[in-house]
């Protein structure tokens, strides 16, 4: 499979240089100093994000066209759908290991920079299968329709970040104390470098991002195979994700039928993909499909009824 991108080295560098310098803004002006974010904060970097994803989007449109626009909009809507499960993740790790509310904003700036990094790789090994070998689409969309149908009909799984098995082997080799010693992720006792529970954390944080990263990155591969839009369209939702935590932590609870559209959505997608050699389903009805499908499981769950 042939895949054209309209990535040109100075458009990756560029978008590098953009990715990085807003993180040295957020970590290095906004937030130097440990603090708890509260609603407000959160819903204004919100709106932040989202805005420089549409900035960016529409300078696609303008440079690019209308298809490829759209699914930089589309694969950003699938991403930050998503991630939905990321923010459930972080309340359980937060919540199993004590975090200090004034500490959670350091950890996941570093876990949310270790996962584009992940992201980033996984998108090129993605690219580089698809482009050498065609049945690698089918592949992907098998697994996406496997894994929708999978969240559909499992009830509630308990995540215990604990058990990763990732997390345990950290857990056994590295040398610990059992204090968060003011947001350090490492201290030095007694002529030896000890890691802080902040660092188990970030760990358990990278390791279940990881595979949250196995469903979202071929769900993306279903809306565009340009490794451009695609790595794009993720790192935006994925910087934006920290934000949406704050802004949602306290709520996300109510959104009981969300599971079910984020469910359904991962079958579209796999099955968009495997249609792909019969139909190509135009990349505005995919929009969208998912639109209502997202939106549906929202309202949805506004007007249901408290147990």
């Amino acid at each position: 499979m042939e895949i054209e991108s309209i990535g040109t080295p100075a458009l990756w560098i560029g978008f590098t240089v953009f990715v990085l310098a807003m993180l040295a803004l957020d970590l290095g002006v906004f937030h130097r100093k440990a603090h708890e974010v509260r609603v407000p904060e959160a819903l204004v970097w919100t709106a932040v994000w989202i805005c420089l994803a549409l900035l960016f989007n529409l300078g696609v449109y303008f440079w690019f066209g209308s298809v490829r626009a759209l699914e930089f909009l589309t694969g950003y809507v699938i991403e930050k759908a998503l991630s939905v499960d990321n923010i459930f993740v972080f309340i359980i790790v937060f919540s199993v290991f004590a975090v200090p509310a004034k500490l959670q904003h350091r950890v996941l700036f570093w876990g949310i920079l270790g996962a584009l990094v992940m992201r980033a790789i996984f998108i090129v090994l993605g690219a580089a299968l698809l482009a050498k070998f065609h049945w690698v689409a089918y592949l992907f969309g098998a697994f996406l329709v496997y894994t929708g149908v999978k969240l559909l009909v499992q009830g509630e799984v308990e995540v215990q970040p604990e058990r990763n098995p990732v997390f345990k082997l950290f857990k056994r080799v590295v040398r610990s104390v059992d204090d968060y010693r003011d947001g350090h992720f490492t201290v030095v006792e007694a002529g030896k470098r000890h890691a802080t529970p902040l660092l188990l954390v970030l760990v358990a944080i990278e390791a279940t991002d990881l595979v949250f990263a196995v469903d979202s990155i071929p769900a993306i591969f279903a809306v565009t195979t340009d490794p451009f839009i695609v790595y794009t369209s993720n790192i935006f939702a994925i910087l934006g994700l920290r934000a949406l935590y704050f802004a949602l932590a306290g709520i996300m609870g109510q959104f009981h039928y969300l599971k079910v559209g984020l469910s359904l959505v991962l079958a579209f997608v796999g099955e968009k993909m495997l249609l792909a050699g019969v139909y190509k389903i135009p990349i505005g009805a995919s929009l969208a499909v998912i639109a209502a499908l997202l939106g549906g499981s929202i309202v949805a769950s506004l007007f249901r009824r408290p147990a």
